[in-house]
């Protein structure tokens, strides 16, 4: 299934999940700063009340909550009051900036092809985490990164963008993690762009990208 086109009149309300410092958090929100994005961020919401990411929100004018996991029973209520907060900030599509918590069916089901996520690999190789000392390790000679639409399996769903990074002789973990983080911070955006002008249609394991409209006249 695809997401209907947006009117521009309407950009779509994002609301984004973070556990720490959320610099692909600010990377999207300041691409939404731009008049022509189809995109605003509505809340910017944390599990973790001591994430810096909600400062760095908060600094940039956008609505932050937090709900924290250990105030619930079970995964189930947990993601119940993720969703309630979002719908309460009428967000329509999710995007995960280093939230380090897999999402449930619960919450995949109310929010159905429309949670993005980042992660710092050319996925499907070395999904999880520790990836860019796997990549070393594997003696790979490109790393990189990938926006997939968020599945419950980990790292698993459809492919949306990839943007590969060379792995150079003298690295280690950390220089390779920053090259990477550059290409984040310009294919998430990038993403996110593509999914509010409902360009981004979900077909089995892949993702189909829509040309872009050209009006004639």
């Amino acid at each position: 299934m695809g997401w209907t086109t947006r009117s521009e009149a309407s950009p779509v309300k994002l609301g984004i999940l973070i556990s720490g410092r959320g610099s692909n958090m600010v990377s999207i929100a300041e691409a939404c700063a731009s008049p022509d994005f189809p995109a605003d961020v509505a809340l910017v919401l944390s599990d973790k009340p001591t994430a810096a990411g909600l400062d760095k929100a908060a600094s940039m004018g956008i609505a932050t909550a937090v709900v924290e996991p250990g105030a619930f029973a079970d995964r189930g209520e947990f993601e119940a009051a993720l969703i309630a907060t979002l719908q309460q900030h009428e967000v329509e599509g999710v995007c995960l900036a280093g939230f380090m918590r897999l999402l449930g069916g619960g919450f995949l089901a109310a929010y159905r092809d429309r949670v993005l996520n980042i992660h710092p690999s050319l996925l499907p190789a070395f999904p999880g985490l520790d990836v860019q000392q796997k990549a070393l390790d594997h003696g790979v000679r490109y790393s990189g990164c990938t926006v997939h639409f968020v599945t419950e399996e980990m790292d698993a769903g459809p492919i949306v963008l990839q943007a590969a990074v060379p792995v150079l002789g003298g690295d280690d973990a950390d220089a390779l993690a920053a090259r990477i983080l550059e290409q984040e911070h310009r294919a998430y955006p990038e993403a996110v762009r593509l999914f509010a002008e409902g360009r981004l249609h979900v077909v089995g394991r892949t993702v189909r990208i829509d040309t872009p409209r050209t009006d004639t006249v």
